[in-house]
């Protein structure tokens, strides 16, 4: 595959730059801690490569074939994940001790990790771009969709744990309980942000 390269650089800057996954991530291992935060990250990434297979088997023409479901379905993430930005805007904070945080503080795992794909807006145009770009027509096209799905799995939980790491650094800084309140807000203006920047138009 000559475009192998050109393609783990497009997975590394689809992985790496600040989506509304990242964010998440970001702020859960700064409450939560990294091996709290691992089924999230676990999720997310197993999530987004099982829809570049699932738009290369088929999902992708559909949706190029049905414009108005693939609108809806990203307006829906829109507004989902602006929920969860002020879910997580408004949630009271607490201080950071080293310890666990309040025990009965919800938290995201490896379904709703694998869920926000759905509804994420920057997943879906990264499986259509990689089956439109890189996984050309022919024969052989599964396994090849297979190999871009398994390298891409790869290069995003390298890229998501870099993500967790930098909150649990950031953990460190945050602790006060107002401290604390003032990263979730920051946080969730983030994850609002990189979901309207996705918006369909």
């Amino acid at each position: 595959m000559t475009q192998l390269l050109p393609f783990m650089l497009f997975a590394f800057v689809a992985s790496i730059t600040p989506g509304p996954t990242n964010v998440l991530v970001l702020g859960s291992s700064a409450r939560h801690g990294l091996a709290a935060t691992l089924p999230l990250v676990l999720g997310a990434c197993f999530g987004a490569a099982a829809m570049v297979v699932a738009v290369g088997l088929g999902l992708g023409e559909l949706l190029q074939q049905h414009p108005r479901l693939q609108w809806a379905m990203a307006w829906f993430g829109v507004l989902w994940l602006s929920y969860l930005a002020w879910r997580i805007f408004s949630s009271p904070a607490a201080a950071l001790d080293g310890a666990a945080v309040t025990a009965d503080e919800k938290r995201l795992g490896l379904a709703a990790g694998a869920a926000l794909q759905l509804v994420n807006p920057k997943t879906w145009m990264m499986a259509l771009a990689v089956v439109s770009v890189f996984a050309t027509p022919g024969p052989g096209q599964g396994l090849r969709i297979a190999l871009l799905a398994a390298i891409f799995l790869a290069i995003s939980l390298a890229c998501l744990g870099c993500w967790a790491l930098l909150g649990r650094g950031a953990a460190r800084l945050f602790t006060s309980a107002r401290d604390m309140s003032r990263f979730n807000q920051t946080m969730a203006v983030l994850l609002l942000a990189s979901a309207w920047l996705g918006a369909p138009l």
